[in-house]
Formats: structure tokens, C-alpha cells, sequence
């Protein structure tokens, strides 16, 4: 049997006990506990919490000098200490001087026994030795789901780098070394430390060779002449010139690059190469690569909602993307459209569009249908053909006007072009509507980064023998779908501890 913990003194005055609920009167005051929401995820902590103080205990939060038992689900003693310190609480000194980290099984005793049943050993989490001493991010998780990224970080320069490496290997059509690029960028964007040597990245995960070759260039000389051959190349800058056209992909700049077209003026020239979408998107190009700035992106959502309201009453638009990743500016605006009445959703996109087109909002717009269904007997196969992160849900790309007046200037896409008058500015919209049964899905596939959802796509396949897209959660083994209410309970069916969007940033 081990002791109950006594918390190390510290030199300031306690904080006095907070007054006890009256509906739930606090029974036991020399025990505070901690529920850790790792893995546990925030409605299981809710109700435990909730079970727990109806029996008379104190439950706070992991900030707070008083908590004596921290008790977590499915984590490691190692686990629940960095968790512990990356949410505030700095009474962790050294192994046994801080609260007890407790297994489940204590409070599911606890609880049945309706009092603290005595802490024995198969209840305690072991801590190694050096576990404490650890930095937060000095051992990363192989996913970028697992690993919080935030939008600034301390090695901005070595990421630029490998992404226009990964940016390259693209362009040539060689998808396994940008993606080899892609994820150690990623990985040193989660590190908590500016990266000075090269010998620190070692163990870290999912850097090779060639990207350690390109940051030991960057550390001893402070440019790698890999990259900047590549970043001066006539090849490179111009699949990047004509990939930023809208509706330019890949394969129709190497095309044109091929055919020795360089410049803006040479497509200009060899106009009947170019379908209505990329026609709009070259006589618009200065406004659609000139960044989209937040208060814009708010301002089209807003207007957006107010025509969702007024067509279908209870609609809602959610600002998604990297916006929804706290970004201050983005290349483009997605939003996604629901009513909390399934079904009610089918057809208003449709409206929302005529209803913009009618006002001149739009200066070009292109939309397809739903073509998602669950089928009973063939799920694996559906679920595996949208897996890629490509979803089927109705959705409608535009380019938007946006301005003060925005009738007071003809629309369309034989506008004048924008800029000319100072009045409008021209904005990529994207429209996804989703039932409300998928919205979870929708809002976690939309929100991104694309490395954020292609890692949890991977990780759920590889990790828990699930196939996870947009539209649901399918359990291999199990054949079932598995349904959310919220992104939190898609964490929570991974066995995952749940990222807020803006730490989704990967």
C-alpha cells in the first residue's frame, strides 16, 4: 500500500479553498483531482467529472498548486507529465514530490467505493528517471497528427527551404520526394527550439538524408546552393507562374512549358489554349495572388451567412482553412454550409450562388453535386475511393467580388478587370456543403494543413485500421462507421489527444 501524496511546501500562502457547490458538497478537501483529457477526450472528461464531484470530490484543473491526483486513461506516466507541463502546472520538480499520477482504475474504484480507495501500485503510472527533465518536443511523434504546430515557429528559414525542395519534386512529377520534403519540413515546424546544428535532428523522425544534406547547408553557410539553383531555374519559376493561375494544374503548366510558352503575355497570345476557368483566373491573376486578408475573408462570410439565414433560416457558414488555423491572411476563402436538419441542406447551394450572381459577387463560378452514398454491402470500397482526402460533397468554386458597392460595378466575367477602378478586389471563394451528420468530418478534412489530414488519414489506416475521409469514420475490422458529434470525438475514436486547429499547422 503507498501513501496518500503530500504535496512539496512552497514558500507563498496557500490558496484558501474555494467555496464548496452547494449541489455538490465537497466531501473529501484533502484530495483535489485532475482529470487528464489526453486520449480521455473533452466529453469523457466532462462526465467524469461531473460523476465525480456528485460523489463529494474536488476536480480542477491541471494549472492549479492544489491538485494531489492526476488521473488519466491511456497514457504513460512520461505522457501525462509532459501533458501536465504543457497545461500549466510547474509542480512536477522531480519524480514523487508533485501529485500522484493515477491509472483510471483508481477513480473507477474511488467512485464505486464513494470515497479515495488507498492508492496501491498497479494504480500508479510510472515515470522514468529522466522523464521530468525532458523538453516538451524533444521527443516528437512520428504523425503530424500527434504533434502540436503552431503558425509561427523557430525554423522558418530550414522549412522554406525544403518546401520549395518538396515544391519542385512536384512540379517534376516525383510525389514520394515532395512528400519525403513535405513531412521534415513538418517535423522541424513542431520543435519547440531553433535548430543550430544538425547533430539535433538526430532521432528525430521522418528526416533523411537529403533534407539533413540542404539544413547542414543552411546552418554553415546560411543558404544551400541546392535550393537556390533550384529557386533560379527557368523551369521552377515557371510551373510556379502558371500553377498560380486558377485552374492551372500540374500537368497543363508542364504542358505549356514543354510547348515553350514562359510568360503571362505568351498565354495572352495562345488564348484558345485556356477553358473558361483558367481564362477567368489569368484576367484576374494580380487580385488571386495578392494575399486574402482576414478581415476580407470575414467580411464574404458574412455575407454568405446573411444570404444562407434569409434563404434557409438556421443555416450556418463556417470560415474553414487556414483561417480556421488562425492565419492572418491565405491565398483563397472555403467555406462550409449546414442546416442542423439533415437534408435540408440539398439545394442551397444552388440558391446561394443565384442569389450572389443576381447581386454581381461573382465573377465566375463552377459547381458540381453531392455524389457521396453510404453503400451496405460495398462500404470499404467507397470509403477507400475518397480516402486521398478528395471529397464528393456538393461544392461550388467562384471568384468573388468583393468591395463597398459591390452592385455598382459591373460583374461578370467580362468585368473590367480589377483594379482599374480601386473599388473591388477579386477573391477565390470555395462553397462545401455538408449534411449535418458529416459535418465533423467536413470541418476536421477542411480545416487542414493538407500534412495535418494527410497524417491523420495515415495514422488512422496504419495505427487503428480505420479509413477516415470527409465524410466519415469507417472501422475495418469492425465494418461499421463510426459517428461524431463533434472533431473532438473523431480524436477521441483514434486513441488521440485532441489538436485545436490552430496547432493543426504541420
Amino acid at each position: 500500500m503507498l501513501p496518500h501524496p503530500v504535496k512539496k511546501k512552497r514558500p507563498r500562502e496557500p490558496k484558501p479553498t474555494p467555496p464548496a457547490d452547494p449541489g455538490h458538497p465537497v466531501r473529501f478537501p484533502e484530495v483535489v483531482l485532475c482529470l487528464v483529457e489526453k486520449r480521455m477526450g473533452a466529453t469523457r472528461k466532462a462526465f467524469l467529472t461531473t460523476l465525480a464531484r456528485s460523489k463529494g470530490f474536488c476536480v480542477e484543473d491541471a494549472k492549479s498548486e492544489r491538485v494531489t491526483h492526476v488521473v488519466s486513461e491511456g497514457n504513460s506516466g512520461d505522457e501525462v507529465v509532459k501533458w501536465l507541463k504543457r497545461n500549466g502546472n510547474c509542480y512536477m520538480d522531480a519524480v514523487g514530490s508533485g501529485p500522484a499520477l493515477l491509472d483510471l482504475s483508481w477513480f473507477t474504484e474511488s467512485m464505486s467505493a464513494g470515497r479515495p480507495v488507498e492508492i496501491k501500485r498497479k494504480h500508479c503510472l510510472e515515470v522514468t528517471a529522466h522523464a521530468e527533465k525532458l523538453e516538451g518536443d524533444s521527443q516528437v511523434a512520428a504523425y503530424a497528427c500527434q504533434r502540436r504546430t503552431p503558425l509561427t515557429h523557430n525554423n522558418a528559414a530550414l522549412t522554406e527551404a525544403l518546401e520549395t525542395m518538396a515544391e519542385e519534386a512536384h512540379f517534376c512529377g516525383s510525389e514520394v520526394r515532395s512528400l519525403g520534403f513535405t513531412r521534415a519540413a513538418s517535423v522541424l515546424k513542431a520543435l519547440s527550439w531553433a535548430v543550430r546544428r544538425v547533430q539535433e535532428l538526430s532521432g528525430l523522425p521522418c528526416i533523411g538524408e537529403h533534407s539533413k544534406r540542404i539544413i547542414q547547408e543552411m546552418l554553415e553557410d546560411g543558404m544551400s546552393a541546392e535550393v537556390e539553383g533550384v529557386r533560379q531555374s527557368d523551369r521552377y519559376q515557371t510551373m510556379k507562374l502558371f500553377t498560380k493561375i486558377f485552374g492551372v494544374g500540374v500537368k497543363t503548366a508542364s504542358r505549356w512549358y514543354q510547348e515553350g510558352l514562359r510568360t503571362l503575355a505568351d498565354l495572352q497570345v495562345h488564348r484558345t489554349k485556356l477553358n473558361k476557368e483558367q481564362q477567368a483566373g489569368l484576367l484576374h491573376y494580380k487580385d488571386l495572388n495578392t494575399p486574402v486578408e482576414r478581415p476580407e475573408a470575414e467580411a464574404i462570410a458574412q455575407v454568405v451567412q446573411e444570404v444562407a439565414e434569409q434563404l434557409l433560416p438556421g443555416a450556418s457558414v463556417t470560415l474553414i482553412g487556414g483561417f480556421r488555423r488562425g492565419k492572418r491572411s491565405g491565398h483563397d476563402v472555403d467555406l462550409l454550409i449546414t442546416h442542423p436538419a439533415e437534408g435540408q441542406e440539398a439545394g442551397l447551394l444552388s440558391k446561394i450562388i443565384g442569389w450572389l450572381e443576381s447581386q454581381d459577387f461573382l465573377l465566375y463560378h463552377s459547381s458540381r453535386r453531392n455524389t457521396f452514398q453510404y453503400f451496405e454491402e460495398e462500404e470499404e470500397q467507397e470509403i477507400s475511393s475518397s480516402a486521398s482526402g478528395m471529397d464528393r460533397f456538393e461544392r461550388c468554386l467562384s471568384i468573388f467580388r468583393l468591395g463597398n458597392c459591390p452592385g455598382a460595378v459591373q460583374g461578370g466575367a467580362g468585368a473590367q478587370k480589377p483594379g482599374a477602378s480601386g473599388s473591388w478586389k477579386a477573391i477565390r471563394v470555395d462553397f462545401v456543403v455538408a449534411p449535418c451528420s458529416q459535418f465533423p468530418f467536413a470541418l476536421l478534412g477542411w480545416t487542414g494543413s493538407k500534412n495535418f489530414e494527410r497524417d491523420l488519414r495515415r495514422f488512422s489506416k496504419q495505427e487503428k485500421k480505420m479509413t477516415l475521409n470527409s465524410h466519415s469514420l469507417y472501422h475495418m475490422e469492425q465494418k461499421t462507421f463510426l459517428s461524431a458529434a463533434s472533431e473532438e470525438e473523431i480524436f477521441q475514436h483514434l486513441g488521440l489527444e485532441y489538436i485545436p486547429p490552430e496547432e493543426r499547422n504541420a
